[in-house]
This record gives structure tokens, sequence and C-alpha cells, in this order.
């Protein structure tokens, strides 16, 4: 069922789910949506399966014209959605009639929103993900980010009746200063002692470099004892590595799946959505957490994400 046309595609929009794990051995980055916990809250507001597929805007959304009756939830950063030139709610769902003109407007705080379509967006999956990976050319709309005259589909759906609104004490506050735990990382031993303290007593501001791929910091130099090389091993998002340049680069969905600079920490893994949400010129301070502790947030936001379908109110008529 095609549901929307793409009149502008904003900044950079991309078709994104819950990745594509399990692939990293054979070279390919596990991708989808830099904040998962929005584009779960986004699919739930649908009634959709909360890894399903939605659009990805980063600061600047797109605007699309609706093709058909159809139900939409936006969330993520504050990015002020308009529908035919009035101001939509975030974070409830909402009806779309025909040659209605959605536009998901810039952001005022966060960088990404997520629209989910109910029903989901229908596209053809790559090993079993619908994400879009820009650098590899595959998933998505032919593996690269929306264009002016796309038309997006979505699975057929029976009932568009029930509205729901998610739970204000639920909705993330994104704001310029960020402060994100980490764990020690696996070569910590490769930095003096005085540069792990730099690390995790200095505030870093993410720089212009900052994309899906990865964000480059600027900040406190972090000093080696010695080289600043190793033999190439695995990444992960969040795994945070140190080049010869003592800035760290924090890897995020897209990044590349073998590095050869030590990495000096990694963000735990609850902490990505809101790293997910920085923009240039934010800061970030990093929090030095235990491997447990990290364990035990993650726990508890992945029982937050499994909940979250039976935390919506239903919204009056």
């Amino acid at each position: 069922m095609k549901v929307f046309r793409v009149l502008k595609p904003g900044m950079f929009t991309t078709i994104q789910d819950a990745g594509r794990p399990g692939y990293l051995r054979f070279g390919v980055p596990v991708s989808g949506a830099m904040d998962t916990f929005s584009l779960a809250a986004a699919n739930a507001l649908v009634r959709n399966d909360v890894s399903c597929a939605c659009l990805e805007t980063t600061l600047i959304g797109p605007e699309l014209q609706t093709l058909a009756q159809v139900q939409i939830a936006i969330t993520g950063g504050n990015c002020t959605p308009t529908i035919n030139g009035h101001e939509a709610s975030m974070w409830r769902t909402l009806n779309l009639q025909i040659e209605d003109v959605l536009s998901v407007g810039r952001m005022k705080s966060g960088c990404r929103a997520y629209v989910a379509v109910k029903g989901g967006i229908d596209l053809p999956s790559v090993l079993g993900s619908r994400s879009t990976y820009v650098r590899g050319g595959f998933g998505g709309i032919d593996g690269r980010q929306l264009k002016a005259g796309d038309v997006i589909e979505a699975c057929p759906v029976s009932s568009l009746f029930t509205r729901f609104l998610f739970p204000k004490e639920l909705v993330p506050q994104f704001s310029n200063d960020l402060a994100v735990h980490a764990v020690l990382g696996p070569q910590v031993d490769m930095f003096t002692d005085k540069g792990t303290e730099t690390f995790f007593s200095s505030s870093y501001k993410v720089t212009s470099e900052a994309d899906r791929m990865g964000y480059r910091l600027e900040g406190p130099a972090i000093k080696h004892k010695d080289k600043a090389d190793i033999v190439s091993d695995a990444l992960l998002p969040g795994a945070i590595q140190v080049p010869r340049s003592q800035k760290p680069i924090v890897m995020m969905k897209d990044a590349q799946t073998t590095g050869g600079y030590p990495k000096i920490a990694v963000v735990a893994s609850a902490d990505l959505d809101l790293l997910g949400q920085a923009k240039p010129n934010d800061e970030i301070r990093f929090s030095k957490i235990t491997t447990t502790q990290a364990h035990q947030r993650i726990r508890r936001y992945r029982s937050l994400l499994e909940g979250l379908p039976t935390k919506l109110q239903k919204a009056s008529a």
C-alpha cells in the first residue's frame, strides 16, 4: 500500500529498523536506528512490532504527501512537526488523510526523529533487516537516503481507529550536555593513568565529523603510554577509539567491524540511544561504571522496551 510521496527529503532521511545483528564476522555493520528507544516507542504508538522499519530523520526532516489514509507516530528529538501547516503533536498516534502534507521540521533538541507508519514500512529485507546502510549501498530504498519523488509503502492494515498517547514521564529529554556511562575498554592498559583520568574527568565536544558511522570528539588530549596502533580487532557500536591525535572517536551504528586504534572505553549499551541524539557542538561527559553495572542497566532497558506497548494510554477522539 502506497502511503507517502516524498516532496522534500530532508537533510539525511533513511529507513531504519532494529538493525541486522549477526553479520559482523562478515564485515556487515549492525546499522539500525541510532535511537532504538524512540524507534520502538513510535512503533508501539501505531501498534506495530517495536522493531518495525521507520523513517529516521536527521536535523531537518522531510516533507511528505499522504497517498492513503494512514496512522503514524513521530518520536525522538523535538522537531515540532506540522500537518497541512498546523502544528502536530509528537509521542502520540496521528491520523492522516489522503493528500495531507506532513512536514517533520527542524530539530529544536536532539538530532533524530522517527516516523512510524501503522503496518510498518514495506520493503525487501536484506540480511534480515530493512535498515539502510548507505556506505554499503544496501537496505532501505536502493541503499540510499530518501530523495524527492520516492514513494514509501506500508503493509496493509484493517483498522485505523484506536489512538494512543505515550506517558509523559517516559518521554526522553535531550539537551546539549550529555552524561554517558562507559566501561573500561580492552586496551585501557595502553593509556597512561593520567590519560584515562583525563578521559573520564573532561568534557568532549562533538565535531562536525559526526554521522551514523561515528563521532570525532574535541577536548583534552588522552595520552598513550607508547604506540597508538594495535593489530586490527573487533569494533562494536559504542567503542571509543583513541588514535595518534589523542582525541577520542565514538563508533556508532554504521561503524566498520574492525579497527586498528586502542579502545579506552565502551559506551554502555543502554546509553547508546542518548548518544544517538547527539549533534555537532554538543558536549559529552563520560562516567565510568563497572561491567556488572552496565549489565544491570541493559537488563532494565530491555525490560522497558519489551513493555512499551503495555504502558500506552488511549487517546480521546
